[in-house]
């Protein structure tokens, strides 16, 4: 049996420590709040129970919690269906060269670079100088979409670079309409890749705090309503909060990916039937 080199067992106790770094926190907060009802912020532990998530569910007098969990909900769906749609009709229109088409591009992305909290304070200014309310459905809206749209551009453009026009062109042959190519060849192919970019577009929204700080108005999203749970609850409840909302960021992934999967698990049944000729 091959002897593995040290270099091997280096590099894989560094992915570990990696690992433990990235997700020990989570783990940490996850074992805290089953603190039993008389414990607190940190180890030890004062017993194991499920008594502050039966209390996170209860009336709070901190905020509003669950208000903020629907309004960051919505503003996920909202952010994702626009970065979706959004980023399908820039790929298409990028696949042929127009004038000013570079400057564009790197105008959109450009936000990528630029502090998020000055997005916010920038997008925050005109609302109040154009005399509109700053609002979560509206401004808020608007300055997560400066976050979720260049990752939906960019994984748009990688996906048409790749993109066979020949299927196309076989549609086209067969008296297929611009529309009907578009409904029923390529938006089938690029599925999995949409998929992506709606997860990437509800997870980027749903989690956002620097772009919302000063856009969301008078009604917090979650992070927002978090961050100020921090400055004034001591109790494990806030560890309860944090442990439900990881389950529910984990159970969206874990639905985008069977989608995914049975996607391609469909898509190969038809392959494999139009195979034999069924």
């Amino acid at each position: 049996m091959e002897r593995r080199p040290r270099s091997f067992y280096v590099l894989a106790a560094f992915f570990g420590l990696f690992v433990l770094f990235l997700y020990g926190p989570i783990l940490t907060i996850g074992i805290l709040s089953f603190q039993g009802p008389g414990g607190g912020l940190t180890f030890p532990m004062n017993g194991v129970s499920t008594y502050w998530f039966r209390d996170l569910f209860q009336e709070q007098a901190v905020g509003d919690i669950w208000g903020a969990f629907r309004r960051s909900f919505g503003l996920g769906l909202m952010v994702m269906i626009t970065t979706v749609v959004i980023s399908v009709m820039a790929g298409l229109a990028f696949r042929k060269k127009f004038r000013g088409s570079g400057i564009l591009f790197y105008a959109a992305i450009t936000s990528l670079v630029i502090p998020s909290i000055l997005i916010s304070l920038g997008v925050g200014l005109i609302f109040n100088q154009l005399g509109l309310k700053v609002h979560w459905a509206t401004s808020g809206f608007g300055a997560q979409l400066t976050w979720t749209l260049p990752f939906g551009l960019l994984i748009m453009f990688a996906v048409f670079n790749r993109f066979d026009k020949s299927y196309e062109e076989a549609a086209r042959d067969q008296g297929a309409t611009a529309w009907q190519t578009i409904r029923h060849v390529v938006l089938p192919i690029i599925a999995p890749s949409l998929i992506g970019v709606a997860l990437f577009g509800f997870t980027l929204s749903y989690d956002e705090f620097a772009r919302t700080l000063l856009t969301a108005g008078s009604y917090n999203t979650l992070p927002l309503e978090i961050f100020g749970m921090t400055t004034n609850v001591t109790t494990p409840v806030i560890y309860a909060l944090g442990t439900l909302t990881t389950i529910f960021s984990f159970g969206i992934i874990a639905a985008f990916l069977l989608a995914v999967w049975i996607m391609g698990k469909r898509r190969a049944r038809l392959g494999s039937d139009a195979g034999r000729g069924v």
